[in-house]
Formats: structure tokens, C-alpha cells, sequence
């Protein structure tokens, strides 16, 4: 077993589906650091650039480790998020991301 270094942890290219950009160029990198057998649950490092993007959640908690970023949930509100903040998104939440800062994320999802 490792212990990755989140801040500065190596990220491979991601998919970004072309429909999910409202504005912007954004790039999504991140790093699976687990996966449960079944892959109903995944631990990992995720990064995405400035831009403005929308997405459909599944469970996650994360914790901001770098970057700022405004996510607004259809129906729920608004939240800012920067380093140290602690955000938890529901299953099927329809979410806008504004990304202000390149924003970097631990996060645990459950699907």
C-alpha cells in the first residue's frame, strides 16, 4: 500500500464529454487510488482547469485540496468551494461547476 501525495500526485487525461462545456476550454485529469471489486465505490484524485461545465452526480464526498470553484445544484443552491472544503453531492444532482482556479479534489464516490 502507498500513501499518494494529492497535491502533487501525477493525473492521466480524462474524458470530458463536448455536451457537458458551457464555456471554456476546461481539461479533467485525475487518478484512481482505489476501486471496489464490484465498482460500486471509487477513491481517487481529480483535477479539472478553469471553464464552466454541468454534470450529473452520483454519491461523493470530497475535500477541495487546491482551486476555487462555484457549484450550482438544480434545486438545492449554491456552493463555494476552495481549499479544505469539505462537499458532499447526491446521487442524480444536476450540478453546474464554475471553475474560478484549476481545482484539484480527493473524493470517494459510491454509485
Amino acid at each position: 500500500m502507498s500513501v499518494p501525495d494529492v497535491p502533487d500526485a501525477e493525473l492521466e487525461v480524462e474524458d470530458l464529454n463536448p455536451g457537458q462545456i458551457v464555456s471554456g476550454d476546461p481539461v479533467v485529469t485525475g487518478k484512481v487510488l482505489w476501486e471496489s471489486q464490484d465498482g460500486s465505490q471509487i477513491r481517487g484524485i481529480w483535477k479539472i482547469t478553469p471553464g464552466v461545465v454541468t454534470d450529473t452526480e452520483a454519491d461523493e464526498l470530497f475535500v477541495v485540496v487546491s482551486g476555487r470553484a462555484t457549484i450550482a445544484v438544480e434545486g438545492g443552491g449554491t456552493l463555494e468551494v476552495g481549499p479544505g472544503s469539505a462537499c458532499v453531492l447526491r446521487e442524480g444532482d444536476r450540478t453546474t461547476w464554475t471553475v474560478h482556479e484549476t481545482l484539484r479534489k480527493a473524493y470517494h464516490i459510491s454509485y
